[in-house]
């Protein structure tokens, strides 16, 4: 059977790097588009063996280069996304918006079999995030213009590679005390990298198409318990303050301001939502491909990165240190 093409934006990402690995497993062949050949090529070029990846370096918006690119494709996956908005050309309405718009309407001129397009659980709901409002709108624009997309909703991702547990494990192994937004009440259901790219690869297979579908991991947990597991694998014990929503808003107007945000007010505001399925759309396990992985096992595999004496800090091993010292 002749291998399928597929085409993946954001393919150098820890998702993106996954997904590679389980399509040409499968025997997908798959072209990446990077914006940067020389610093994200290297990284891709590891990710299958030769034959079945091709790299391709260029702006996402160079439409008249990217239009190349759909004549010998079969699947189109989006996975760009942005956490704060880097400069004018990096806005949240050219990410979110405005890029998916033209990739759904490039899929429908060339034909394309299947637009996935990634998106964000709760972006229905978080109406004053302007992060939220650009993903749905985003979500809207791809219904809008190909019929053949599937939209997935994914929790917050979490892996060694993430932005989510290691930055959160940088930041308490540093801090004295840790501030608690809303009480550290919001919910999350984190699904693991692994169990997306599960989910993504069935929903290839299967040709599941004109979906909206909610990834979710197999556990409900509020910020604070997840704090509390961070702590507890990392052998730190840290305050967690609740810090009030003024004081919350002065120090992430603080926050924004470096070049790699801890904090924005628009992430600030779009922690006053819980992350969890909402019952209005299919989640993962309704289609057959329930999430797997335990947020905290999976965690323990490479938090010791952030403990004091990396690997060989085992309580066990400390004790009989200090025994012997």
């Amino acid at each position: 059977m002749k291998a399928k093409n597929c085409l993946i934006f954001g393919g150098s990402g820890q998702i993106g790097r996954h997904l590679i690995r389980k399509l040409t497993k499968n025997n997908y062949k798959v072209t990446v588009v990077t914006r940067n050949l020389h610093q994200k090529g290297y990284v891709i070029k590891t990710q299958a063996n030769a034959g079945y990846i091709d790299i391709v370096e260029a702006n996402i918006f160079d439409e008249q280069k990217i239009r190349k690119l759909f004549s010998k494709t079969d699947i189109c996956i989006n996975l760009i996304g942005i956490l704060f908005e880097k400069d004018k050309n990096s806005t949240f309405k050219n990410i979110h918006t405005i890029f998916p718009s033209l990739l759904s309407k490039l899929c429908k001129e060339y034909k394309v079999e299947h637009f996935i397009h990634l998106s964000a659980l709760g972006v229905n709901v978080a109406v004053d995030s302007n992060y939220a409002k650009s993903k749905l709108e985003g979500e809207l624009e791809v219904q809008k213009n190909f019929s053949l997309s599937t939209i997935l909703r994914p929790s917050v991702v979490y892996s060694v590679d993430d932005n989510f547990t290691t930055s959160f494990m940088t930041l308490l192994s540093r801090l004295p005390a840790f501030p608690l937004y809303y009480n550290g009440k919001t919910k999350f259901m984190p699904i693991h990298c692994s169990d997306l790219t599960d989910i993504i690869y069935h929903i290839i297979s299967k040709k599941i198409h004109s979906k909206v579908i909610e990834c979710v991991g197999p556990e409900l947990i509020s910020f604070k318990e997840i704090l509390k597991k961070l702590l507890k694998l990392i052998n730190k014990k840290r305050l967690l303050i609740p810090m009030p929503l003024f004081f919350a808003k002065i120090s992430a107007n603080f926050f924004q301001l470096f070049p790699k945000p801890l904090l924005t007010i628009d992430q600030l505001k779009l922690l006053k939502y819980d992350n969890v399925s909402t019952g209005k759309y299919q989640t993962n396990f309704d289609i057959g491909v329930p999430s797997i992985k335990v947020f905290e096992k999976e965690v323990k595999k490479y938090c010791y990165m952030w403990r004091t004496g990396g690997q060989f800090s085992t309580s066990k091993y400390i004790q009989t240190n200090k025994k012997n010292s």
